[in-house]
């Protein structure tokens, strides 16, 4: 995979933690350096976390499936695309307290990272070299989480749903691309 690929995938996947940052930001109303840091830290982490497992889970049947892998990578990408999409267009407001105790962060962070879990089955499938990604992926979530912390308090709800959308076409067109690549071109 490349490194231009690898980014793209890093930014869909923060898309979801981006969006919740904005609401964060937007429920403590003036944040600190620290709550922009722990949301990208918590955040951050699982984002790197969850593909790490996804590749471990993918590695061990990877024989089993490696003639169809590219349907599973296309299956997977698209559905969690289309749960993006499908989020971004459902209009429902998020209730989300100012907290960032241990407590709150823990759902959110497992919640927004379920997705990367998939990709990272897929990337057992396509030999991604896992260390470098997962930690280009957290870095990544971190920064765009730490900085939708930010742009909550400035600009609000107005940009949660777009950022959800972008994120979601995005895994379906890389979805979509893995899956011409083996079938097409190979």
């Amino acid at each position: 995979m490349r490194l231009y690929e690898l980014l793209i995938i890093a930014v869909s996947l923060s898309m979801d933690a981006f969006a919740v940052s904005i609401c964060k930001g937007l429920s403590t109303g003036r944040p600190r350096l620290g709550h922009c840091l722990c949301c990208g830290g918590w955040f951050g982490g699982f984002q790197a976390l969850m593909p790490l497992l996804g590749w471990l889970l993918g590695a061990r049947f990877q024989g089993m499936i490696v003639s169809v892998d590219h349907w599973i990578a296309f299956g997977l990408l698209g559905l969690t695309g289309f749960n993006m999409v499908r989020e971004s267009r459902a209009g429902e407001a998020e209730e989300l307290n100012g907290s960032f105790s241990p407590r709150a962060m823990l759902p959110l962070a497992v919640a927004t990272s379920i997705d990367a879990l998939a990709v990272g089955v897929t990337f057992a499938f396509l030999q991604v070299d896992i260390v470098p990604a997962v930690l280009f992926i957290g870095a990544t979530t971190l920064v765009l989480s730490a900085i939708g912390v930010k742009v909550g308090s400035i600009f609000g709800d107005r940009l949660k749903s777009k950022a959800e959308l972008a994120g979601g076409l995005i895994l379906i067109g890389m979805g979509s691309k893995i899956l011409l690549e083996h079938t097409l071109f190979s």
